[in-house]
């Protein structure tokens, strides 16, 4: 497995500054991956959880490519529906370019009632726009003078120029989870689009006795491969164990959170992306920067060996 961490982009102490010494720290420690999150509208429902300032996502990326040699870089999500295809297809390839063939595209439909209302798009249609929209990105990445014609975009005789640097296109992360029961569509998106499936907020057992399982099904039952495992856990250490039916992956005592390391090893998962903020008290503060930086030493030194891409 490797490792990544979530850039901080925005809230209290979001600055160039902060981000720089934030994709440093990752760089120091050994981490393969600096990921970057979406919103545009900052709306009534959006700022509690992500306050101003809000870095933009594909800016952030193209600086920080300039900043960087190694360290891959990528989003958690993109929200695919707020932007048009060809303006996607446009940046993304560039930023590929710039960054020589670093970038992870990862994508979602989005959450936010009020910031689909500030766009005028129906929120009730996200997943038909995105499936359509991916599959007009895909087209314009591979082709050198590209058509098509969907249910939401059409265009003819468009080329994008540069093309990206990874053939045949840059990896794309399909964001969604879903609890027990529950249908998980970004599990069929990530079939259907040949990504990797990048869920958020999970539980370990989940993964491994229902998740997966279901995730085969479906890639069997499509007749195509079955996409790797690249999730988004959150990271928060405790003295005392929490309850196991309490808790989400990257949460508890470091004995907790080498067991889901663990449990996301023998699944396969190619990365683990660690979030610092959720589910932390000194999240939004200004004292996150310091204590998230201490965690994550933690983490890196007695949890994960980054070096060897193996755990402890």
């Amino acid at each position: 497995m490797k490792f990544g961490l979530k850039l901080h982009h925005s809230g209290p102490g979001a600055s160039p500054d902060h981000m720089l010494r934030w994709t440093r720290f990752a760089e120091t420690i050994g981490l393969h991956l600096l990921m970057t999150a979406d919103h545009v509208a900052l709306t009534p429902d959006v700022l509690p959880q992500y306050p101003a300032p809000y870095y933009e996502p594909f800016t952030n990326m193209a600086w920080l490519a300039a900043q960087t040699t190694k360290i891959m870089l990528g989003t958690t999500v993109i929200v695919v529906p707020y932007r048009h295809p060809l303006h996607l297809a446009h940046m993304t390839a560039c930023i590929d370019q710039l960054s020589n063939g670093r970038l992870i595209f990862g994508v979602g439909v989005g959450w936010s009632v009020s910031e689909y209302e500030a766009f005028g798009i129906p929120m009730n249609k996200r997943g038909a726009i995105t499936d359509d929209y991916l599959a007009a990105i895909k087209t314009l990445w591979t082709e050198d003078v590209a058509s098509y014609e969907g249910p939401y975009t059409k265009f003819r005789d468009v080329m994008l120029a540069p093309k990206p640097v990874q053939k045949p296109h840059p990896p794309i992360w399909v964001g969604g989870s879903g609890g027990l029961g529950r249908r998980v569509p970004g599990m069929e998106r990530a079939v259907k689009f040949g990504g990797s499936w990048h869920p958020l907020g999970i539980r370990a057992d989940w993964l491994r006795d229902e998740a997966m399982p279901r995730l085969r099904s479906i890639a069997e039952k499509a007749g195509k491969p079955m996409p790797p495992l690249c999730p988004r856990i959150f990271c928060r250490i405790t003295d005392s164990p929490l309850p196991e039916d309490d808790r989400v992956a990257g949460e508890g005592t470091l004995d907790q959170i080498r067991a889901d390391l663990d449990i996301l090893q023998e699944l396969g998962a190619e990365y683990v992306l660690f979030d610092t903020k959720r589910n932390n008290a000194t999240a939004n503060t200004l004292d996150h920067y310091e204590d998230a930086w201490n965690v994550m030493t933690t983490i890196a030194e007695k949890a994960i060996d980054v070096d060897n891409e193996t755990l402890r």
